[in-house]
């Protein structure tokens, strides 16, 4: 079992002996492109008086037409690097005329005329793409030989369940879970952490209200609250407020029964902060409900598809987590070396599940969601952290507040979704 789209073909037909069989067939095309093309002209020699010549080479020549047609004159492309002697005579009785060597083409329509090797032909053409055939063939069928060999190798090692693109590709997906999650659990924390200011500051309202002797009954033999009255002790909140040594310094009661009160208290502080909710309404002001309201409108305006994605993430991690775990060795060649048999073979077992994860959660769409309800939730709590706006978004669909409030609060944070 090897990596992606390369490893299916490899399991299921010789990917490589196919890649080295087209490097073959385009050297015989190169071959073939080589003796049916056009071959260059026959070429015989002839002496060129240079009429005119250029410092590039450019020349006006004359020559005598072997083949009968007497002398004839024509442009051509002189060798610029031969010999001074051969371009310029004037120092000698004979003229100025100079002297270069060239080519007539000796068969075909053109036959007698001067022969340009700069001038592209159909046969050079056909050099030119047997060429480019046969270099291309060549480089095809070693990188085909290569790979077939280091494929060979790894089977005969054993080593078939290298898969480092799968593993890398479900770590993604992994990350992308953890992400949402994380991003989710950020938002919900804020609300709580909003949240608790207001529930704390409402449960003191309500304690304040209940009388100290409300705690009477709460221990046999009954609690001396009547002692706790006349010393200004009223209330439960007056009880939390002194705390146990504080009771016990002010109204000269023992430590023992001190504490007893100051126990009975905190039971009925917790029935009081059970019973005791935060309605959102546009009477709550200050700056505490304002945080709570920006913090809320993050999950009010990523919507229910945020919580149907961190649903599926908690689901997904689980699994992501013990298959990459098991299929560990198939990342890392120096791991594969070190595993026995049986390790490689869990670990072909993970990998293949991971593929199977990986492939459905493109398909659905699962992977995108993930990564949108993340960019979702950075960008409501950044974008725009206003409370007018919070607010303003609250009077428009308060149920949905009301709603998200009391799943969080009412929720264990483990279990909030």
């Amino acid at each position: 079992m090897v990596d992606g789209g390369q490893g299916a073909a490899m399991r299921h037909g010789p990917v490589f002996r196919w890649v080295t069989a087209a490097g073959l067939l385009l050297v015989v095309l190169g071959f073939v492109v080589w003796e049916t093309g056009p071959d260059h002209p026959e070429l015989e020699q002839v002496e060129l008086t240079v009429l005119e010549e250029e410092p590039d080479g450019a020349c006006a020549v004359r020559w005598t037409d072997p083949y009968g047609a007497g002398q004839r004159t024509g442009p051509y492309r002189c060798d610029p690097d031969r010999d001074p002697l051969l371009k310029d005579t004037s120092e000698f009785e004979w003229g100025s005329l100079g002297w270069d060597i060239g080519y007539v083409v000796a068969e075909g329509d053109l036959k007698g005329e001067l022969y340009d090797p700069d001038v592209e032909t159909a046969a050079d053409r056909a050099v030119a793409v047997s060429d480019a055939l046969t270099v291309s063939g060549a480089l095809v069928t070693f990188a085909g030989l290569v790979c077939g060999g280091v494929r060979t190798l790894i089977r005969l090692a054993g080593l078939t369940g290298w898969a480092p693109l799968t593993v890398r590709r479900a770590e993604r997906l992994r990350e992308a879970a953890h992400g949402v999650v994380r991003e989710h659990e950020r938002a919900v924390r804020a609300v709580r952490d909003a949240w608790q200011p207001l529930h704390d500051a409402r449960v003191r309202e309500e304690l304040a209200a209940v009388p100290v002797g409300r705690l009477r009954w709460a221990s046999v033999p009954l609690l001396p609250v009547a002692e706790l009255q006349r010393h200004g002790i009223r209330t439960v909140r007056d009880v939390l407020d002194a705390g146990a040594w504080g009771l016990a310094d002010t109204t000269g009661l023992g430590r023992r029964a001190a504490e007893k009160v100051w126990s009975a208290a905190r039971r009925r502080a917790a029935d009081v902060a059970e019973d005791t909710w935060v309605r959102l309404d546009a009477d709550l002001s200050g700056p505490d409900a304002e945080r709570l309201l920006t913090a809320l409108r993050v999950l009010v305006q990523a919507g229910p598809e945020a919580r149907s994605a961190v649903e599926e993430a908690r689901r997904l991690i689980p699994e992501l987590d013990r298959h990459l775990l098991t299929a560990l060795p198939a990342g890392d060649l120096r791991l594969l070396f070190g595993t026995d048999r049986d390790g490689r073979a869990d670990a072909r077992a993970a990998v293949r599940r991971l593929r199977e994860m990986v492939a459905e959660a493109e398909r659905s769409g699962r992977w995108l969601r993930f990564l949108q309800t993340s960019i979702d939730l950075l960008r409501a709590a950044d974008a725009d952290p206003l409370a007018l706006s919070a607010r303003v978004d609250f009077a428009s669909r308060p149920d949905a507040y009301q709603e998200r409030l009391w799943h969080i609060v009412r929720t264990s944070p483990a279990l909030t979704g």
